[in-house]
């Protein structure tokens, strides 16, 4: 994400984070602005282009737009198994 999980620095890192929140689960970000390898480096291990991506048990979700579809369409599930 841009920024922390406590001060997101995007709207769409704060729109992923109120997701999480909403579901109620522990999770972890990881601030991708503090160093440009890992913000390239994320995009290139996904194949997804841009910033925040969603990840639950290792396996990727999406960015933004499929993590708020997936929640409001109730499709998105944080099996406690996946949490970190």
């Amino acid at each position: 994400m841009k920024g922390v999980p406590s001060a997101p620095m995007c709207g769409f890192s704060k729109q992923v984070v109120e997701v999480l929140k909403t579901q109620g689960v522990p999770f972890k970000g990881i601030n991708v602005l503090a160093d440009p390898d890992v913000r390239e480096g994320v995009k290139e291990f996904s194949n997804w282009p841009t910033v925040p991506q969603l990840y639950i048990g290792g396996e990727f979700i999406g960015g933004c737009d499929i993590t708020v579809e997936l929640h409001q369409s109730g499709e998105l599930e944080m099996p406690s198994s996946a949490l970190p």
